[in-house]
């Protein structure tokens, strides 16, 4: 049919080209917050690239959703701006027949948003935990780079060293300033390397002296020695520690009672019942007058939108706190967005015919 081809064409380019602008934005948003975290020593330079993949993978469901309500808004605004939504009404279409055109061209991105949120989500959150765990977790020497001071992960000590080489386990004029217990030493070497005894990681040093200064008295001690060892790393081979909820696989989540567990639930199959809620809400917050050139219509949907997706992470809290249980908060939210996107619709399609019989009756009396 005409109107269900027409109607599912404009849909689809529309959608097309807001997903590409979404994604744009969100690209150049993650690489400054990314490239931030690598400046500020919390993320490896080498694992940018990486991270941003992980991060535009986990969040796709949120943009696919909002791509899509944005898509429905701005091709049935522009019917009606246009005059065209007046002839398909003349014609006896109502605005709930644009239900199945819209759901005809969104199923195949429901259906996107339901595995990203389910497969994709945790699966990109515990890759980017890993990568951001595996660089703290790194030895002391490892975070030097070469030429550069830096401090080690408590900072507690202050490394300079100069690779002799390729073998990163070698160095040359190797420098240390070390703070605890109320003593602060100098150690200087003239060579360096990496010695593994068990899970512990030690830096060998060869022909050196090391000063050492007591903070409270004062008192100041010079050593000279062929070969010192120091501790740089306790945990080398340390386990993984346990992964955040967002990271939890689905199955998992599903089979634990914990209230945080829960409570990420509740954000995965909100998003996803979130996606099919602001397909219905789009054709109900699409009207606008023909007569006024504005796209306020436009403007309160993304202001629905905004409120809509901070009412979801309001249930997430309340779930993980422990203050309403998983099924009341998805039936209380959503089950309510539902009905009052099929109230909208309704009330577009007889508002008008209300209207009509009520002046009518007036005129006649």
């Amino acid at each position: 049919m005409l109107f269900d081809s027409s109607t599912r064409s404009e849909l689809a380019r529309s959608f097309g080209v807001t997903l590409v602008v979404i994604l744009t934005i969100m690209l150049t948003l993650t690489l400054i917050k990314t490239l931030g975290q690598a400046a500020g020593g919390n993320v490896a330079p080498q694992d940018v690239v990486l991270l941003m993949g992980y991060a535009t993978i986990a969040h796709l469901a949120t943009m696919l959703t909002l791509a899509l309500f944005i898509a429905v808004v701005l091709t049935l605004g522009r019917l009606y701006r246009e005059s065209e939504m007046t002839i398909w009404f003349a014609s006896g279409i109502p605005l709930s027949r644009f239900v199945r055109p819209v759901l005809r061209m969104a199923w195949p991105v429901l259906l996107a948003i339901i595995v990203l949120e389910l497969v994709v989500w945790p699966w990109g959150n515990r890759n980017s935990a890993e990568l951001k765990e595996r660089y703290q977790k790194r030895g002391d020497l490892s975070r030097v780079a070469p030429g550069q001071f830096q401090s080690s992960r408590d900072g507690s000590r202050v490394f300079f060293i100069e690779r002799d080489g390729d073998d990163a386990t070698v160095g040359r004029n190797v420098f240390i300033l070390a703070n605890q217990h109320e003593r602060e030493s100098v150690t200087t070497a003239s060579r360096g390397r990496l010695l593994m005894e068990g899970g512990d990681r030690y830096l060998v040093l060869d022909h050196g002296q090391r000063n050492e200064t007591q903070l409270r008295t004062g008192e100041k001690s010079l050593a000279r020695f062929e070969q010192y060892q120091v501790l740089t790393d306790t945990q080398v081979l340390a386990n993984a520690s346990q992964l955040p909820p967002k990271a939890t696989p689905t199955l998992e989540l599903l089979h634990s009672p914990n209230p945080k567990h829960r409570g990420e639930l509740a954000w995965r199959l909100g998003m996803i019942l979130g996606g099919i809620n602001m397909a219905f809400l789009g054709v109900g917050l699409a009207a606008s007058n023909p007569r006024r050139a504005n796209n306020w219509n436009l403007l309160f949907a993304l202001l629905a939108f905004v409120v809509y997706f901070n009412l979801i992470t309001v249930t997430v809290s309340w779930v993980g706190n422990g203050r309403a249980s998983l099924s009341h908060a998805l039936a209380g939210l959503h089950g309510g967005a539902f009905l009052l996107a099929l109230a909208v619709i309704w009330l577009r399609d007889n508002g008008n015919r209300f209207c009509l019989r009520r002046r009518a009756k007036e005129a006649a009396a």
